[in-house]
Protein backbone atom coordinates (compact mmCIF):
# COMPACT_ATOMS: atom_id res chain seq x y z
CA UNK A 1 0.00 0.00 0.00
CA UNK A 2 1.38 3.07 -0.96
CA UNK A 3 1.62 6.02 2.06
CA UNK A 4 0.76 9.74 0.34
CA UNK A 5 1.26 12.60 2.01
CA UNK A 6 -1.19 15.71 2.09
CA UNK A 7 -0.28 19.48 2.81
CA UNK A 8 -3.11 21.86 3.77
CA UNK A 9 -1.90 26.03 3.60
CA UNK A 10 -3.92 28.25 4.92
CA UNK A 11 -3.31 31.41 2.68
CA UNK A 12 -0.80 34.15 4.60
CA UNK A 13 -2.12 37.28 5.96
CA UNK A 14 -4.34 39.57 3.88
CA UNK A 15 -4.75 43.13 3.06
CA UNK A 16 -8.12 44.63 5.06
CA UNK A 17 -9.36 47.02 2.89
CA UNK A 18 -12.21 46.46 1.24
CA UNK A 19 -13.52 45.87 -2.67
CA UNK A 20 -13.45 42.42 -4.27
CA UNK A 21 -12.75 39.50 -1.94
CA UNK A 22 -10.89 37.10 -4.49
CA UNK A 23 -8.78 39.95 -5.10
CA UNK A 24 -7.23 41.13 -1.96
CA UNK A 25 -3.65 40.76 -1.93
CA UNK A 26 -1.55 39.97 1.15
CA UNK A 27 -0.46 42.48 3.92
CA UNK A 28 2.81 43.53 4.37
CA UNK A 29 2.55 40.76 6.95
CA UNK A 30 1.28 37.86 4.67
CA UNK A 31 4.13 38.57 2.48
CA UNK A 32 6.90 37.52 4.79
CA UNK A 33 5.15 34.79 6.23
CA UNK A 34 4.84 33.25 3.29
CA UNK A 35 8.17 33.51 2.87
CA UNK A 36 8.58 31.74 5.99
CA UNK A 37 6.06 28.54 5.34
CA UNK A 38 8.09 28.33 1.97
CA UNK A 39 11.27 28.02 4.35
CA UNK A 40 9.44 25.66 7.54
CA UNK A 41 8.48 23.45 4.22
CA UNK A 42 11.88 22.92 2.75
CA UNK A 43 13.07 21.99 6.32
CA UNK A 44 10.37 19.61 6.52
CA UNK A 45 11.77 18.01 2.92
CA UNK A 46 8.49 17.99 1.98
CA UNK A 47 8.45 17.72 -1.74
CA UNK A 48 5.15 17.89 -3.59
CA UNK A 49 4.42 16.38 -6.72
CA UNK A 50 1.37 18.78 -7.21
CA UNK A 51 -0.25 21.90 -5.87
CA UNK A 52 -4.13 22.98 -6.49
CA UNK A 53 -4.62 26.70 -5.20
CA UNK A 54 -7.53 28.59 -4.79
CA UNK A 55 -7.49 31.28 -7.62
CA UNK A 56 -7.89 34.22 -4.69
CA UNK A 57 -4.98 36.61 -5.40
CA UNK A 58 -3.80 36.03 -1.60
CA UNK A 59 -3.86 32.39 -2.11
CA UNK A 60 -1.38 32.80 -5.46
CA UNK A 61 0.43 35.11 -3.95
CA UNK A 62 0.91 33.03 -0.90
CA UNK A 63 2.04 30.01 -3.12
CA UNK A 64 4.39 32.30 -5.19
CA UNK A 65 6.61 33.39 -2.10
CA UNK A 66 6.30 30.09 -0.59
CA UNK A 67 7.57 28.13 -3.49
CA UNK A 68 10.24 30.50 -4.21
CA UNK A 69 11.76 28.92 -1.32
CA UNK A 70 11.64 25.52 -2.12
CA UNK A 71 14.53 23.59 -4.00
CA UNK A 72 11.99 22.12 -6.50
CA UNK A 73 9.21 23.72 -7.63
CA UNK A 74 6.38 21.37 -8.10
CA UNK A 75 3.48 22.47 -10.75
CA UNK A 76 0.47 23.98 -9.39
CA UNK A 77 -3.14 24.00 -10.56
CA UNK A 78 -5.73 26.62 -9.68
CA UNK A 79 -9.20 25.22 -8.56
CA UNK A 80 -11.81 27.44 -7.81
CA UNK A 81 -13.57 24.80 -5.56
CA UNK A 82 -10.56 25.45 -3.16
CA UNK A 83 -12.36 29.34 -2.85
CA UNK A 84 -15.87 28.33 -2.84
CA UNK A 85 -14.40 27.02 0.58
CA UNK A 86 -16.46 23.83 1.46
CA UNK A 87 -15.02 20.63 2.74
CA UNK A 88 -16.99 18.79 0.51
CA UNK A 89 -15.33 20.94 -2.55
CA UNK A 90 -11.47 20.16 -0.99
CA UNK A 91 -12.42 16.62 -0.72
CA UNK A 92 -13.00 15.82 -4.45
CA UNK A 93 -10.19 18.13 -5.30
CA UNK A 94 -8.18 15.35 -2.94
CA UNK A 95 -9.76 12.11 -4.04
CA UNK A 96 -9.36 13.69 -7.85
CA UNK A 97 -5.68 13.71 -7.76
CA UNK A 98 -3.88 11.63 -10.13
CA UNK A 99 -2.80 8.04 -8.65
CA UNK A 100 1.20 9.04 -9.43
CA UNK A 101 0.84 11.95 -6.87
CA UNK A 102 2.37 11.56 -3.52
CA UNK A 103 2.39 14.63 -2.14
CA UNK A 104 -0.57 17.42 -2.75
CA UNK A 105 -0.40 20.28 -1.46
CA UNK A 106 -3.80 22.74 -1.46
CA UNK A 107 -3.64 26.33 -0.58
CA UNK A 108 -6.95 27.95 0.53
CA UNK A 109 -8.77 29.22 3.02
CA UNK A 110 -10.66 28.93 6.38
CA UNK A 111 -13.25 27.67 7.52
CA UNK A 112 -12.89 25.01 5.42
CA UNK A 113 -8.63 24.04 5.81
CA UNK A 114 -9.47 23.91 9.54
CA UNK A 115 -12.25 21.87 8.70
CA UNK A 116 -10.60 19.70 6.51
CA UNK A 117 -8.09 19.14 9.02
CA UNK A 118 -9.87 17.89 12.24
CA UNK A 119 -12.16 15.49 10.09
CA UNK A 120 -8.89 13.77 8.77
CA UNK A 121 -6.87 13.51 11.94
CA UNK A 122 -7.12 9.94 13.11
CA UNK A 123 -5.69 10.55 16.44
CA UNK A 124 -2.69 8.64 16.19
CA UNK A 125 -0.09 11.49 14.85
CA UNK A 126 1.88 14.21 16.59
CA UNK A 127 0.24 15.46 20.08
CA UNK A 128 1.25 18.45 20.01
CA UNK A 129 0.80 19.22 16.52
CA UNK A 130 -2.87 18.10 17.46
CA UNK A 131 -3.25 20.44 20.34
CA UNK A 132 -2.34 23.63 18.27
CA UNK A 133 -4.72 22.52 15.08
CA UNK A 134 -7.39 21.59 17.48
CA UNK A 135 -6.42 25.61 18.84
CA UNK A 136 -7.38 26.98 15.54
CA UNK A 137 -5.69 27.96 11.91
CA UNK A 138 -4.21 30.87 11.62
CA UNK A 139 -2.85 32.48 8.54
CA UNK A 140 -0.21 30.58 7.29
CA UNK A 141 -1.25 27.52 9.15
CA UNK A 142 -0.18 24.38 7.34
CA UNK A 143 -0.87 21.21 8.57
CA UNK A 144 0.98 17.72 7.44
CA UNK A 145 -0.92 14.47 7.37
CA UNK A 146 -0.01 11.42 6.00
CA UNK A 147 -2.21 8.26 5.03
CA UNK A 148 -2.19 4.66 3.31
CA UNK A 149 -4.26 3.95 0.40
CA UNK A 150 -5.04 5.82 -2.75
CA UNK A 151 -6.84 9.77 -3.34
CA UNK A 152 -10.09 8.53 -3.77
CA UNK A 153 -10.25 6.75 -0.17
CA UNK A 154 -9.38 10.05 1.84
CA UNK A 155 -12.03 10.67 4.19
CA UNK A 156 -12.82 11.13 7.71
CA UNK A 157 -9.94 9.89 9.96
CA UNK A 158 -7.68 8.73 7.26
CA UNK A 159 -4.84 10.82 8.41
CA UNK A 160 -1.91 10.80 10.44
CA UNK A 161 -1.00 14.56 11.47
CA UNK A 162 2.25 14.78 11.06
CA UNK A 163 3.56 17.82 11.78
CA UNK A 164 1.28 21.44 12.31
CA UNK A 165 2.67 25.19 12.18
CA UNK A 166 2.23 28.97 11.51
CA UNK A 167 5.30 30.51 10.17
CA UNK A 168 5.97 33.64 10.59
CA UNK A 169 8.28 35.57 8.78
Amino acid sequence: MTTRRLVLLRHAKAASHGGVDAERPLAHRGLSDATAVGQWIADQAIVADRVVVSPARRAAQTWALAAAELPVTPPHVVDDRIYDNTLEDLLAVIRETPSDVGTLVLVGHNPSMHGLALTLDDGEGDAAARTDLRDGYPTSGTAVFTFAGDWPDVGSGVGTLTGFAAPRG
